[in-house]
């Protein structure tokens, strides 16, 4: 207790960094890494290999214009039967969402994910962290939670880096169509709401960072740049708290980036549903928390979706434009 309590002082005076240095030195000195040039030339090479490999797999799943979908996955969204695969069955049964399947990256946070996906995806990239173990489910707001949320900051600025304009998609979002005709094609930042005021400049609209199009160019790449530094200053909030946050900030609306705030008529949630079956692109299992609860109402989403595409378009019409077309949330109202 006392060690813990000189090494906090040691943290509010100029000696911590000395400190610091000296257990860089003391353990580059008794490990096969000889010298300091040697350990950030291996950092730096292992940093380059890994912009590699992703740039391979971004480049197999682009289409022309270099536009990528995105997800991330762990182990337990990853076992049959789980998230992962009512996701992609979501593609497979939408409305002019099949083909975009062989435009999405299956990014895994883990080795039992990775191979999961080798299995039933031709689009797979691992994505690891150092001494950070991703695999199991991470509750809302544990600290490991928050832990995967900026990893997944950090990972798409480096794909706007490479050049690549993405789609981000959580898995526990079902695509029943083609979004990309609802996108507007003069905005940089185009993302879903939690809950949405009505018009699409309005900053009071509620942000969800689970499904957003962003495109590669400077002013994004600064922005996620600056939203990533941001957890700095507000170490128990995620990501999507600190979006909230920055997105009234001057220097954001000095840069003159663009950000448009999703209808959720179109992309809609458990927080704020769709009601209309014949627009609906997307609907996310927000405002919920739990795998079971999430697998049970997405399936159920899922099966209301089938049933709607198999009626006659006069039937279509009726349901669809109905005030409550979903049997879900059902478990998730209690979340």
């Amino acid at each position: 207790m006392a060690f813990l309590k000189s090494f906090m002082s040691l943290k509010s005076s100029g000696l911590f960094m000395f400190v610091m240095l000296a257990c860089l030195v003391f353990y580059l000195s008794t490990n096969p890494v000889q010298n300091i040039q040697e350990y950030w030339l291996r950092k730096t090479d292992q940093y380059r290999l890994e912009r590699e490999e992703l740039g391979k797999v971004l480049k197999k799943a682009s289409m022309p214009d270099r536009t990528v979908i995105l997800t991330t996955l762990n182990e337990a969204w990853a076992d049959p039967g789980s998230v992962i695969d009512l996701f992609l069955e979501s593609f497979r049964v939408g409305e002019g969402t099949p083909r975009l399947l062989n435009h999405l990256v299956i990014v895994s946070m883990d080795q039992q994910a990775f191979n999961r996906c080798k299995a039933i995806h031709p689009h797979c990239y691992s994505l690891t962290t150092a001494g950070v173990n991703f695999s199991a489910e991470k509750r809302f707001m544990t600290p490991d939670y928050l832990k995967l949320m900026w990893r997944r900051i950090e990972f798409l600025r480096i794909v706007l880096e490479l050049g690549y304009n993405f789609v981000f998609t959580d898995a526990d979002i079902m695509w029943f169509r083609d979004p990309f005709p609802y996108f507007d094609s003069l905005d940089e930042i185009q993302i879903a709401c939690d809950f949405y005021k009505g018009k699409p400049r309005d900053e009071e609209n509620r942000a969800n960072g689970g499904f957003n199009y962003v495109k590669a160019v400077g002013a994004t790449i600064e922005f996620y740049k600056f939203w990533y530094m941001a957890r700095i200053n507000h170490p128990n909030l995620h990501d999507q708290a600190v979006f909230e946050i920055i997105k009234h900030e001057p220097i954001v609306h000095a840069s003159g980036l663009r950000i448009k705030y999703l209808d959720t008529m179109y992309f809609g949630g458990f927080c704020q549903p769709s009601k209309d079956m014949n627009k609906v692109c997307t609907m996310h299992a927000n405002c919920c928390v739990g795998i079971e609860k999430k697998i049970h109402d997405l399936g159920l989403i899922l099966h209301d979706w089938k049933n709607f595409t198999s009626l006659p378009p006069e039937q279509k019409k009726a349901i669809g434009s109905s005030s409550s077309p979903w049997s879900a949330p059902s478990k998730c109202k209690k979340w």
